[in-house]
């Protein structure tokens, strides 16, 4: 079958508008789209990456400074209270008699809690299973008395009444400077308690500190990310927007480079590839401008040889039963081709002055019932179809045009398909629908999407058929200057169906 130019999409619905530079607004993704983009776009991302950068680092910097600044003080605090209380045992334990009694030790433990002590410890003296009552109720960690015990001076850490406890522990032993005395261990041990109140207090005071600073920390890398992008992503959104004004069409769009860095060179190529696209459209439309002209300038050329050699052949065919049989039939063949050959040239103009957009509507209010009858009529073929049509459909149509689409769709159906030939027209409010049907092979589904291309023919054995291959290019061309199409398909029967989709262009109330 002959066909013609046609989209790769489903044309354009009636009365749809030029072509814009900007998106239709149906075209502009969801809002949920955009937001989406906008979450996961490049600014959150840079935002989200320099404050979990400043946010890490203040933790890091806070923890190490914290546990550091805590140890310190506890471990300056554990050393002062070791040596205060080895010194205090120094100075009062060889007063004490051996072994001392349970007053004896009160009375140490007295004196190392009340005579220039450490701030607020709780002392306890033991000896063997004797000791002291603490200064204040308190209980020796298991651990460190195990410790202390066996002759080494410790300390421990530990909570209590839910506060943190520092806890010492020495062991006296016998001066050895007693000649004739005992040395070693005496086993008596003395445990003093402080609370560390006040350096738990500092470290929470240093640790608010830090969360502080970890705050502003965040709130200034907030501010810098946002600086950054915008400095990073104006130039990036400045290429976005040239790459969719590109994209419409708008090939002069370039891009002001500034500076020297990796921004810069890209808006550099961006130039460069928008100035060589340009060129080559520019060529490609020149190419494509002066092979239409060339196409109208010969076929223009043709008319008249062809108009003078259909006048002759008209002459020798009245003739022809007269001449030799040979000589009839070259006859014939000559006058057949040079039939085709004016078809040709005329639908090659026709084509060109659709392609260069010289090919006006000039439409007007006519029966599209009568229009149907009248072009089948015209061309002898009523006798040869089957006719469902409406007693009247008005509508505003080109009637040169509206005539061209019928009587190609009819006579692509009379000549590749088989009879019965059905033909309606049915209406709506704002549409009207012809539709074509045969009975014959059908269209080969490889060749329905190419079937409005210029000079195709679905039938490849089928070279030198009756038709010029723009048959149904310039009926699709037709029905596009309505603001309609043509549509075809395999019925589920067998045979091929085409169906031309109209704008009435009516106003609502005469369609009622």
């Amino acid at each position: 079958m002959n066909s013609a130019d046609t989209p790769a999409e489903p044309p354009d619905p009636p009365d749809h508008p030029a072509p814009s530079t900007h998106p239709a607004p149906h075209d502009r993704p969801p809002r949920l789209l955009r937001l989406r983009r906008a979450v996961a776009g490049l600014r959150p991302r840079l935002l989200v990456a320099f404050v979990a950068i400043a946010a890490l680092s203040a933790l890091a910097t806070a923890v190490l400074t914290y546990r550091a600044a805590t140890n310190s003080t506890l471990d300056l605090t554990q050393d002062t209270a070791l040596d205060e209380l080895r010194r205090r045992v120094d100075v009062l334990a060889p007063d004490l008699p051996f072994p001392p009694t349970q007053g004896e030790l009160d009375r140490l433990a007295g004196e190392l809690s009340g005579t220039g002590g450490f701030r607020d410890w709780r002392v306890l003296a033991a000896y063997g299973t004797t000791h002291s009552e603490w200064t204040q109720p308190f209980a020796v960690p298991p651990t460190l008395e195990r410790v202390v015990g066996g002759g080494r001076a410790a300390f421990q850490r530990f909570s209590a009444d839910d506060h943190l406890w520092l806890a010492v522990g020495v062991p006296v032993t016998y001066a050895a400077s007693l000649p004739s005395g005992p040395t070693g261990p005496s086993g008596l041990t003395v445990y003093a308690a402080l609370p560390l109140d006040r350096e738990q207090s500092a470290a929470d005071a240093l640790l608010a500190a830090a969360a502080g600073a970890g705050a502003f920390a965040a709130v200034l890398a907030a501010g810098l990310a946002l600086l950054a992008a915008r400095q990073v992503l104006r130039p990036v959104r400045a290429l976005g927007d040239a790459a969719h004004a590109l994209a419409q069409g708008r090939l002069d769009t370039r891009l002001t480079v500034t500076g020297h860095d990796e921004l810069a060179q890209l808006s550099k190529t961006f130039n460069h590839t928008a100035r060589t696209l340009q060129g080559t459209i520019e060529e490609l439309r020149a190419v494509e401008s002066q092979g239409r002209r060339f196409a109208a300038d010969v076929s223009h050329e043709l008319r008249t040889p062809l108009a003078a050699m259909l006048a002759v052949t008209d002459i020798l065919d009245e003739d022809a039963e007269q001449l030799p049989a040979d000589t009839a039939a070259a006859l014939r063949m000559i006058s057949k081709e040079t039939v085709r050959l004016t078809r040709l040239v005329n639908d090659l103009i026709e084509i060109s002055r659709l392609d260069a957009g010289a090919a006006p509507l000039r439409a007007e209010r006519i029966d599209a019932a009568t229009a149907v009858r009248d072009t089948l009529d015209l061309r002898g073929w009523l006798d040869r179809l089957t006719l469902d049509l409406p007693a009247a459909l008005p509508a505003e149509l080109d009637p040169r045009r509206f005539d061209v689409i019928v009587a190609n769709l009819a006579g692509n159906a009379l000549r590749h398909g088989r009879p019965p030939v059905r033909v309606a027209l049915r209406g709506s409010d704002d549409t009207l629908v012809l539709t074509v049907t045969d009975h014959g092979p059908g269209i080969p589904p490889a060749a329905l999407p190419h079937l409005f291309d210029r000079f195709y023919k679905a039938d490849k054995a089928r070279a030198r058929s009756e038709g010029s291959g723009l048959g149904l290019a310039i009926a699709q061309e037709n029905a596009r200057l309505h603001g309609g199409a043509i549509e075809a398909a395999n019925a589920p029967g067998g045979g091929a169906v085409f169906t031309l989709i109209l704008p009435r262009g009516l106003d609502t109330e005469e369609t009622e």
